[in-house]
């Protein structure tokens, strides 16, 4: 189990990838009810600087989170995120991993924040999506 105590500053990860395919997209549109054009309509999404339909955002960030494996760390529960941008298109067929990078360390009394500085790329390594998310963390336990 990994513990707050346990993360260093500056430890890194490179996670394996998933291609964004058609029902991807569909589901999340009906899951968040987010039907918008350049996501679903492939003759408006044509007409637009993308040239052609990409994912949502939040669902290029959903993907990502599957990334990370939180059943090894002392994960209490998501905490936040800062500085959302979506650098670049997700298009349906691209390969998206994530790296990740701990930012900060924080102490917070009975458990710690951890924030990670994220950066979603593609299969040409781009970056499609980068923001800081931050977790809560248990402390080891005392003996």
């Amino acid at each position: 189990m990994k513990y707050f105590e346990d993360f260093k500053l500056g430890e890194k990860e490179v996670t394996r990838g998933r291609t964004i395919t058609e029902a991807d997209v569909t589901m999340f549109a009906a899951l968040s009810g987010d039907w918008y054009p350049l996501h679903i309509d492939e003759e408006v999404a044509k007409k637009t600087i993308f040239g052609g339909r990409i994912a949502h955002g939040f669902l290029v960030l959903s993907v990502a989170s599957g990334f990370v494996t939180p059943y090894e760390t002392a994960l209490i529960a998501f905490y936040g995120m800062d500085k959302v941008r979506f650098t670049g298109p997700t298009r349906l067929g691209d390969t998206i991993h994530l790296e990740t990078e701990v930012a900060e360390l924080k102490d917070k009394g009975d458990f710690g924040v951890v924030s990670s500085q994220w950066h979603v790329k593609n299969q040409r390594n781009e970056d499609v999506a980068i923001c800081l998310i931050k977790v809560a963390v248990s402390k080891k336990p005392k003996k």
